[in-house]
């Protein structure tokens, strides 16, 4: 049975968690491909929520297969804390598998990304959200990184990280930086891998053998397609893949057998942390829509930038995707504005173009092309099919699904399992 994926369409806190739960009703086994715990998943389930971080959302479903894909980098002390925390609420982590081949994250990395990122200037910081991904990533294609592999063999580890903790805290002396406390954090280390090491498979097997048992498989993406470290708004961006076709090198499965790739998209556009946004309101309106929607970050508790529907970044988004089915989430945010716009195109240096930049520079300063449609101004969020929504907010769906070029399948006009309207079959 081919494998589909699940993809943020714009820059990330798109609502995928969510979406990831629902759709795992009809799935055996969920591989999360690429990232790190600098991306939170959020679901809510009756009076309770939950926030994932390196966990796949499908935990929350009984017999479902929980993948951490090799593609990952993982904090074990991080993954270990999630793991407890969830097993306390009652939850199987008996179904989670972490990647042999995954890259680990340690307190190193952790220090260094946030000096760095102090070190840069005001107009080039990235927004990191200090977790260690990026020097994590950076050390995997210098291939001085460490596996979870290592995981497996405490003694190897012990010698590796201390190796690898001598030469960062070489580097903070030089730059007259604290120091990291090696014994402390090994002892942590040591706890983790105790606790990880019966989770640590070799997964690429695990997930092509379901594969040819016909197992329903559905690879989750964290972030969004916009902050991709090759097709993204470089350089404020994360540091994997996180476009579809990650999915194929973040989890070891061959391309033909990738079947739909499903698009998450918010009915308005949010971006956390720094870089170009052209639709961004940075007046009262914003404002209200961060209020209305809780545009909060789900690991770091950021707020975030909040803007007009950029159909022009998502249309592109969809391309690069090849995006079949849309999951547009968030509706109900906009049940109280009397008109909505919707960004078509952008203008640079008096030239109109339905294209986006490949350069943040360039999008920086884009003036973008607004259509209007009129609002409800009446509540969605009782809404439990697609007809009961009222007639404008089904016109500024269709209108958004034209634009980008993909078919909506399921629409969320609130957090709740309950508040998720499916438009065609799934």
């Amino acid at each position: 049975m081919p494998v589909d994926i699940l993809v943020g369409t714009q820059w990330g806190d798109e609502g995928k968690g969510k979406l990831i739960d629902v759709l795992t009703r009809e799935i055996d086994m969920v591989v999360r491909f690429q990232g790190g715990n600098n991306a939170g998943h959020t679901v809510e389930i009756g009076d309770k929520k939950y926030v994932l971080h390196l966990v796949p959302s499908g935990v929350f479903r009984p017999n479902v297969s929980c993948v951490i894909g090799n593609g990952l980098v993982v904090d074990p002390v991080a993954l270990q804390q999630e793991m407890q925390a969830l097993a306390e609420r009652g939850l199987d982590i008996s179904v989670v598998e972490l990647s042999d081949k995954a890259h680990l994250i340690f307190e190193y990395h952790k220090l260094a990304d946030a000096l760095k990122e102090e070190d840069l200037e005001v107009g080039r910081k990235i927004g990191t959200t200090k977790r260690g991904i990026g020097l994590a990533y950076a050390d995997k294609a210098a291939r001085t990184g460490i596996r979870a592999i290592q995981l497996t063999d405490p003694d190897e580890l012990e010698v590796l990280f201390r190796e690898q903790a001598e030469k960062y805290n070489e580097l903070f002396a030089d730059a007259n930086s604290q120091l990291m406390d090696v014994e402390a954090e090994w002892r942590k280390v040591k706890a983790a891998a105790a606790f990880l090491a019966p989770h640590v498979k070799d997964t690429v097997l695990t997930v092509n053998r379901a594969i040819r048992a016909g197992k329903r498989i559905l690879c989750e993406g964290a972030q969004g397609a916009l902050l991709d470290i090759d097709h993204g708004t470089y350089p404020f961006v994360t540091s994997s893949n996180t476009t579809a076709g990650g999915a194929c090198t973040g989890a070891g499965i061959a391309p033909k057998h990738i079947g739909r790739v499903w698009g998450v998209m918010k009915a308005y556009t949010t971006r956390v942390g720094e870089g170009p946004f052209p639709t961004e309101l940075t007046d009262h309106s914003g404002e209200a829509l961060r209020g209305v929607g809780r545009e909060f970050g789900a690991t770091t508790g950021r707020p975030r930038r909040c803007g007009w529907f950029d159909a022009v970044a998502s249309r592109y988004s969809c391309m690069i995707n090849g995006v079949d089915k849309l999951a547009m989430t968030k509706l109900d945010v906009l049940d109280g504005l009397s008109e909505l716009k919707i960004c078509t195109s952008y203008e640079i240096n008096g030239q109109i173009t339905a294209d986006m930049p490949n350069d943040a520079k360039t999008l920086n300063v884009v003036n973008p092309i607004y259509e209007s449609m009129p609002g409800w101004q009446c509540s969605t969020a009782t809404a439990r099919s697609y007809h009961e929504l009222p007639g404008a907010a089904r016109r500024y769906l269709e209108r958004l699904a034209e634009l980008v070029g993909a078919e909506i399948a399921i629409v969320s006009v609130g957090p709740k399992r309950d508040q998720t309207l499916t438009v065609q079959a799934i």
